[in-house]
């Protein structure tokens, strides 16, 4: 089967099965009450959604990782291997993979925890600052040591520049990008179809770069994310049924970060993950421009897309011009490897 072909079906794949989960557990989770708490400090008709199922990450979750494991050992065994930029060993490529899988596990783990406790336990903020960064610090670790052990280096590329050996500050930098990066997803959970909507289109820019360096494996778990995603958008664009909580949201960001260091560019974050980062930088902002001033505040609310609620905008056009900015910068990311690498 052509390698195209074979991407298209495990989207699509992906797709149907988040889809398709979609029904039952979100009756199970009514079932067993887990219905998301709106705290004070968000927008106030935010009220309205109080009750709506949280943690339906769920449903992305068992059909990214199903679709994933299955596509790249069929491929490997069946599939039609093509010529990218790079030649890559297969089996070297799934345990990248594999690991990417595993680190995107790991954080959805620590956001199921976290959900659970503010769900089942009625503690609304979850765990604590440091007990989170702490497991994320711990899992991404893990991960980067497997990078590690697989022989991977200590060096990143870049375009237009190659290789640039970064020495053991690769391991602090990478440690630091990945759980800022995986926070930044998180926080831009914050209104109807907007994560899943952003993250679509980063795992699908992902899928086409890595499809052209030939990472195969690689374009799989990114065409099962972009997938995944779009499956769980026919539950949560809004007006939303489930929401994805921190299972879901650190699965992403996990997923995301998995996708940038196989392909040995986590440089790509930047430009890729430019909404990501605009919502966690204006919550620093925020945060010390209203401890400097005593108490002014520099946007109306943060994370910014409640800026731009505040502003009068609605859900469904703050969701679409982010992801139009997201798809600009998306096309300048593929653009700038197909020429710079």
């Amino acid at each position: 089967m052509p390698f195209g072909i074979w991407t298209f079906l495990t989207a699509i794949v992906a797709f149907a099965i988040t889809a398709l989960l979609g029904k039952p557990i979100i009756k199970f989770l009514h079932k067993l009450n887990f219905g998301q708490t709106i705290l004070d400090i968000g927008p106030s008709w935010h009220k309205d959604k109080q009750g709506t199922p949280t943690m339906g990450g769920i449903m992305f979750i068992i059909g990214i990782t199903v679709v994933t494991i299955v596509s790249v050992v069929l491929y490997n065994l069946f599939g039609t291997k093509v010529i990218g930029i790079y030649q890559v060993d297969p089996y070297r490529l799934s345990t990248l993979v594999f690991a990417g899988l595993g680190l995107a596990l790991a954080q959805g783990a620590i956001g199921f925890i976290d959900d659970y406790i503010k769900v089942v336990k009625k503690r609304n903020l979850g765990l604590t600052a440091i007990q989170k960064l702490a497991l994320q610090f711990a899992a991404t670790a893990a991960y980067l040591a497997v990078l590690g052990f697989m022989g991977n280096g200590t060096s990143m590329v870049i375009p237009f520049a190659g290789k640039v050996d970064l020495g053991w500050f690769y391991y602090i930098i990478s440690a630091i990008v990945i759980v800022g990066i995986v926070n930044a997803v998180n926080l831009t959970d914050g209104i109807d179809g907007l994560d899943g909507s952003l993250t679509f289109f980063v795992s699908l820019f992902f899928m086409l770069i890595a499809s052209l360096l030939g990472y195969m494996g690689v374009t799989f778990l990114a065409a099962a994310v972009a997938g995944g995603c779009l499956g769980f958008l026919v539950w949560n664009f809004h007006p939303a049924k489930v929401f994805m909580g921190d299972t879901g949201s650190l699965f992403l960001g996990g997923a995301v970060c998995a996708l940038a260091f196989a392909v040995d560019m986590s440089i790509l974050l930047l430009p890729l993950g430019i909404v990501y980062l605009c919502e966690m930088f204006s919550v620093i902002l925020q945060v010390g421009y209203f401890k400097l001033t005593h108490g002014k505040r520099l946007f109306k609310m943060s994370p910014i897309h409640h800026h731009f609620e505040m502003s009068g905008w609605s859900e469904v056009k703050i969701v679409s011009v982010f992801s139009a900015v997201t798809v600009v910068f998306g096309i300048g990311s593929f653009l700038l490897v197909y020429f710079g690498v």
